[in-house]
């Protein structure tokens, strides 16, 4: 295999594409402490969590995070490129949406196992630059089976200098039949990233996350933005998951204020979103039972 891409080199594609097919599997048990932090973090009862209760439908992705010595975290806080995932020498590194697929719920005290691949490398232009998508399918098991089946979609950029410039207004979303909202604070962020161990630091350095990357704000996380989506979705469909659920994020969601959840109906089961305290739609999903 040839030598790995450099930071700041032009995306070798033909390169990146040697980690198509890739796989690692990580193990984890759900704890009931887990549970609990997960369910206050998502304005859940908390309650007293024991051995089979169901944990929220999202649990997996606060399971057997990578964890790697200080020494090998870039400026960013993730873990310097190579390894599992591929070596894109584009800086900016975010969470742009997925699909997924829910057979059964989380238990508390169940041994589960993620087996991942890498399906995926491409190479896009967009209003920042080069593009470059990694999809990465997993598998998550209980000894009872298959408890669900994802595609994750990260996207990397190019780093750009000063403010970022604020994407095109989308159009407005349709008013929402069903919404809740909560207040999107520094709190909830550092609970959410310490659940999933994640030390990317545009969710919880201001002076990074404005000062280097040129955001206004703290940014929420795209994972936790789905979380509170799929969950609102079970709520209205008398606490059953949707069994299939594609989202894809489409612009940054800040703290410092009010966010929403919303949903309609529609012929393929629901139309669900996140939305800014203007109203204009952070992330998108569809879920169908």
């Amino acid at each position: 295999m040839s030598a790995p891409a450099i930071a700041g080199e032009k995306p070798d594609i033909e390169h990146l594409r040697q980690w198509i097919g890739r796989t690692e599997e990580a193990t984890d048990v759900v704890t009931a402490q887990l549970v609990k932090g997960l369910r206050a973090t998502l304005f859940q009862e908390i309650g007293q969590p024991k051995a089979g209760d169901a944990a929220p439908f999202t649990t997996h992705w606060c399971l057997a995070p990578p964890v790697f010595p200080m020494s090998q975290l870039s400026q960013d806080g993730h873990p310097t490129r190579g390894g599992f995932l591929p070596p894109v020498p584009l800086p900016r590194r975010m969470w742009a949406g997925g699909e997924l697929e829910i057979f059964e719920a989380l238990r508390v005290g169940d041994e589960v196992k993620r087996s991942s691949r890498i399906s995926d490398v491409t190479l896009k232009s967009g209003s920042t630059g080069t593009l470059c998508f990694v999809a990465v399918h997993h598998e998550i098991t209980t000894p009872r089976g298959t408890a669900i089946k994802e595609r994750h979609d990260i996207v990397y950029r190019e780093a750009t200098s000063g403010p970022q410039v604020a994407p095109k207004a989308a159009p407005a979303p349709p008013s929402a039949k069903h919404r809740e909202s909560h207040m999107a604070d520094e709190v909830l962020l550092f609970r959410y990233s310490a659940l999933t161990f994640n030390g990317h630091r545009i969710h919880y350095d201001r002076d990074y996350v404005t000062k280097v990357e040129g955001y206004p704000g703290l940014i929420f996380h795209g994972p936790l933005q789905a979380s509170f989506i799929i969950e609102f979705a079970a709520k209205l469909h008398g606490g059953q998951p949707p069994k299939k659920f594609v989202y894809r994020g489409l612009q940054p969601l800040f703290e410092g204020s009010e966010f929403s959840v919303n949903a309609n109906e529609n012929e393929g089961g629901m139309e669900l979103w996140t939305a800014n305290s203007a109203g204009q739609a952070t992330m998108k999903g569809q879920a169908t039972w």
